[in-house]
């Protein structure tokens, strides 16, 4: 698919349709109606034809997309169409049923994602490699109800792609937040932070904010507990765990500060004093991040050998099949998905050029 292009730097974007029952078609069909964002790349979406149609029937649309099988010989040769739907019919028939977490539901979206994984991991010259993965909104409970253990996309991909290290980065207008952990209960977080949670979280958002074209950036760490411990009297993680986190990370000339109070150093980080927060838990960095860039925000998973983002939101049955759903989160997602894999097309193009220069020995 990535072949089909005659631009070497156009790159071919993978989008996962999340729960059949959520607003992921939905939001996908209304980023994709931008005839501005179609021509920055090819797009393969991996999911429900019924799904995809029945949306843009609702906005009245034409179908603008390209259908094929999933697992038709079709879906393993050159495809040179903009926007091509993978479609998994098997799964059809979630138009007639309640929007809502199910067992179909949860079985169906993790179909469709582990699919787009096997695609990003194939080489670079197979007719189904895709560049980047964006991944709709899934419901953690239906995959739970399907069986599944995983707690979401990111653990997933972390581990079927082998990744050693990984986080969860949030980027959005005003704030760039990374996790030190992700999705647990909060009860659990004294077992799981470690010096090396905290380093990696650090060490990889520096290492995401180069790749987003900031040289130096300036990092700024939360504490873990109120008044980021309050020199030892509400806890003892910010200088058992979080400090010397930091320590390692300065010596290795990352430009970080902290453990700073949480309900300050957002404020800073949101008026630019700081260009990334290293946050302890999800909902503390989580928060800020939606109250400041909702409709905006993208979640991007760092330490993966591929490029994966997911719009800030999750499956809003609520509003699902009524046209309420604001597309905002997972356009900014395919941007940023496609600025990425743009950039990495060019950097192994000129690296490849630079190798064809040099002179022989």
């Amino acid at each position: 698919m990535a072949n089909g292009s005659t631009d070497a730097h156009r790159p071919t974007i993978g989008i996962t349709m999340g729960d059949p029952s959520g607003i992921g078609p939905e939001v996908i069909v209304k980023a994709l109606s931008d005839p501005h964002l179609r021509r920055k790349a090819r797009f393969v979406i991996y999911g429900l034809n019924e799904l995809l149609a029945y949306a843009a029937d609702q906005l009245e649309y034409e179908p603008y997309w390209f259908r094929v099988q999933h697992d038709s010989n079709r879906s393993n040769k050159m495809i040179t169409e903009n926007i091509v739907v993978l479609d998994f019919d098997e799964h059809d028939g979630f138009i007639q049923s309640p929007c809502g977490p199910t067992k179909l539901g949860g079985i169906a979206s993790k179909t469709f994602v582990e699919e787009a994984i096997v695609d990003a991991l194939r080489p670079i010259d197979h007719p189904r490699h895709i560049d980047a993965m964006v991944t709709g909104p899934i419901s953690k409970e239906a995959w739970h109800m399907a069986g599944f253990s995983w707690p979401g996309h990111t653990e997933l991909l972390a581990y079927r792609t082998k990744a050693k290290r990984h986080a969860m980065m949030f980027v959005s207008p005003r704030l760039r937040v990374v996790l030190a952990t992700t999705h647990l209960p909060l009860m659990a977080l004294r077992n799981v932070l470690t010096i090396g949670k905290v380093f990696d979280a650090i060490d990889l958002g520096h290492e995401a904010c180069q790749q987003l074209g900031i040289d130096v950036p300036r990092i700024a760490v939360t504490g873990l507990n109120p008044h980021a411990g309050e020199g030892g009297h509400f806890g003892d993680e910010e200088t058992r765990l979080i400090a010397p986190a930091i320590d390692v990370a300065q010596q290795a000339d990352i430009n970080v500060q902290g453990p700073f109070p949480a309900d300050t150093v957002f404020v800073a980080a949101a008026s630019g004093e700081y260009d990334l927060v290293v946050a302890m838990y999800h909902d503390q960095g989580l928060i800020p991040v939606k109250l400041l860039g909702w409709d905006q925000a993208v979640n991007l998973t760092l330490g993966l050998p591929i490029v994966r983002t997911s719009p800030d939101h999750g499956t809003a049955f609520d509003i699902a099949r009524k046209n309420k759903a604001s597309a905002g989160s997972m356009t900014a997602a395919i941007e940023l998905a496609v600025q990425m894999a743009s950039d990495q097309l060019a950097a192994t193009a000129g690296a490849a050029t630079d190798q064809r220069r040099e002179p022989a020995a």
